[in-house]
């Protein structure tokens, strides 16, 4: 038997003093309805409706019930009603996981917009640039910047694409020289990004096709801002994400290296659990996210 069906039918037949009534109004024959009702009364092992030929009414049991059973039911429809909206409301708290240099330079401008658009959320954001398990640490969406992306549970909503950009601050050219060829490189001082795909290499694609140069890092770090510092402070070569590098290529601070040599465009993910229900504040930041971040390639593919 279903209980809360049950219910439903019994009041219904009550407030309309009813069998066949009630049967009309819920779409269902009187046989159906009048089964209900007496599987209730077994279940509950009282008799609730006193039945003659010519009327019906209440049993002191039955109005005891009628009652509690109108409250129960009226406060799990206010339950239903709240929790609908409240699933259609961006509220509540928002836990996000996200690089330290792309948060820097890219998140926390539009993060500002995306707070005014919803005031009713608050967000808690972790800064890593190590890849953390996104449902073992309780975050509701992780942005990754990733050439690929390895098989997971999780959905991945691409949102855009970022470009890597070999550059050297001009005063270390001119004291070192500019490399020429791949090659070249050896003979300089490399700075490496050490949780790149594919760490202690620089993949590029070139005149020839794709090639991969192994180089001995003089320095490694896990944030590329540092490696900015260094870079700036005329230490050695390295790669840096094009939202870090344009700016400084643009202002003559730092100086593109081998430009005939690109680094494989990586992609800008957002992780999140795969839900048949995905949380409205969920789909909220990844769609304000997909459409700022657009509106920054728009006429400068790969600028982000």
């Amino acid at each position: 038997m279903n209980l809360l069906g049950a219910m439903r039918t019994f009041r219904r037949v009550v407030e309309l003093d009813s069998f066949s009534k009630a049967a009309a109004d819920l779409g269902q024959s009187t046989a159906a309805v009048s089964k209900q009702v007496r599987q209730l009364e077994e279940r509950l092992g009282a008799l609730l409706l006193l039945r003659t030929t010519r009327r019906m009414s209440l049993s002191d049991a039955g109005r005891r019930y009628y009652a509690e059973c109108c409250r129960l039911l009226d406060e799990l429809e206010a339950l239903e009603r709240s929790t609908a909206q409240g699933a259609e409301e961006v509220s509540g708290s928002l836990r996000i996981n996200a690089p330290l240099s792309f948060s820097h330079k890219v998140l926390s401008p539009l993060l500002a917009r995306f707070m005014a658009r919803y005031p009713r959320l608050n967000i808690e954001l972790t800064l890593d640039d190590r890849l953390l398990d996104v449902v073992a640490e309780g975050f509701d969406v992780s942005l990754r910047i990733r050439a690929e992306l390895v098989d997971s549970s999780l959905v991945a909503r691409h949102l855009g694409e970022t470009a890597q950009v070999l550059c050297a601050s001009p005063a270390y050219l001119a004291q070192q020289g500019t490399p020429a060829q791949l090659e070249d490189l050896r003979q300089h001082a490399c700075l490496a990004y050490r949780l790149a795909d594919h760490p202690g290499q620089w993949q590029l694609l070139g005149p020839q096709g794709e090639v991969s140069i192994q180089l001995p890092a003089r320095f490694s770090a896990d944030n590329s801002l540092i490696l900015c510092d260094l870079l700036l402070a005329g230490t050695g070569i390295g790669a840096l994400p094009s939202f870090i590098a344009q700016p400084l290529l643009d202002n003559g601070q730092l100086q593109r290296v081998l430009p005939d040599y690109q680094f494989a465009k990586r992609s800008i993910y957002a992780l999140y659990s795969s839900s048949r229900h995905v949380p409205r504040k969920v789909r909220a930041f990844v769609e304000f996210l997909a459409e700022a971040l657009a509106a920054c390639n728009q006429g400068s593919p790969g600028a982000i």
